[in-house]
């Protein structure tokens, strides 16, 4: 499985992609879309997937991508989507990429 990023203007999205189906087309595990709020934060406003997935870190390995991506480019994230708001309640090490409230 390998994990890709599209990101634009407004919004953006990880997505694992599993290209070992041996179908023609990749099938896709997992998609978290995020836009953006500001030149320096993001909001994660979704997470899914896909069933036959479910249980397999698909969802954990997308969370982490953000993670690093925010941590390489300075950047602060909003978790709105519950199941980003429930990672990041549960790693506190996380925090330093979460944009406090004033």
């Amino acid at each position: 499985m390998k994990l890709e990023q599209v990101n634009n203007e407004h919004k953006g999205y990880f997505r694992v992609i599993d290209d070992s189906t041996g179908s023609s087309e990749p099938k896709e595990a997992g998609r978290m879309t995020y836009s953006w709020a500001g030149e320096n934060r993001f909001i994660i406003d979704h997470t899914e997937v896909n069933q036959d997935y479910a249980g397999q870190g698909v969802g954990q390995k997308m969370i982490e991508a953000a993670l690093a991506y925010a941590r390489e480019n300075n950047l602060k994230v909003i978790p709105l989507c519950p199941f980003a708001k429930a990672q990041f309640d549960r790693h506190k090490d996380w925090h330093d990429v979460l944009l406090k409230k004033s």
